[in-house]
């Protein structure tokens, strides 16, 4: 069993998701790529997210522009999901993140901030429900925030 899902909607939307597999890749936590979109491949996409709870914990899902695959997927699975809104060309990503966070009452979908941050932080909310089960998690979450603690007191020090 893979432990986290990190799907988007297209290949080009790699360039912000690598962020999330960087941080996964970093806490130790197992995960498992797929791209497939609402629109492209809609039979797809069902198929994967009817078939998700056999396999992971949690779905990470970017998308930009209409964005709906956050939502499609979130409407077809119990699983948590989280959208990441990635950048658009026209409307820098507001147009993505409004897509992913206006859902309907009974299909709630976690959503983080636009880009890079978002897709980081899309990780760490992933590895934290996963860490619900799994100590190694929670020890790899407290690594990485003493890490970052650290690197913050050295970075005040030398601008001292």
């Amino acid at each position: 069993m893979c432990d986290v899902a990190v799907v988007m909607g297209s290949i080009s939307d790699l360039k912000v998701m690598q962020n999330t597999l960087d941080v996964l890749t970093e806490l130790g936590v197992s995960y498992e790529t797929k791209v497939v979109s609402a629109h492209r491949t809609p039979q797809e996409m069902l198929d994967f997210a009817k078939n998700a709870q056999k396999k992971f914990q949690v779905i990470i899902a970017g998308a930009g522009g209409a964005a709906h695959l956050p939502g499609m997927i979130a409407s077809s699975t119990s699983l948590p999901v989280i959208g990441v809104p990635v950048p658009s060309r026209y409307l820098k990503g507001i147009d993505s993140l409004l897509s992913i966070v206006q859902m309907p009452a009974g299909v709630p979908v976690a959503t983080v901030s636009i880009g890079e941050a978002g897709a980081k932080n899309a990780a760490i909310l992933a590895t934290k429900i996963c860490a619900l089960k799994n100590d190694s998690y929670r020890k790899s979450l407290n690594n990485y925030v003493k890490a970052m603690h650290d690197t913050s007191i050295e970075s005040g020090e030398k601008f001292e």
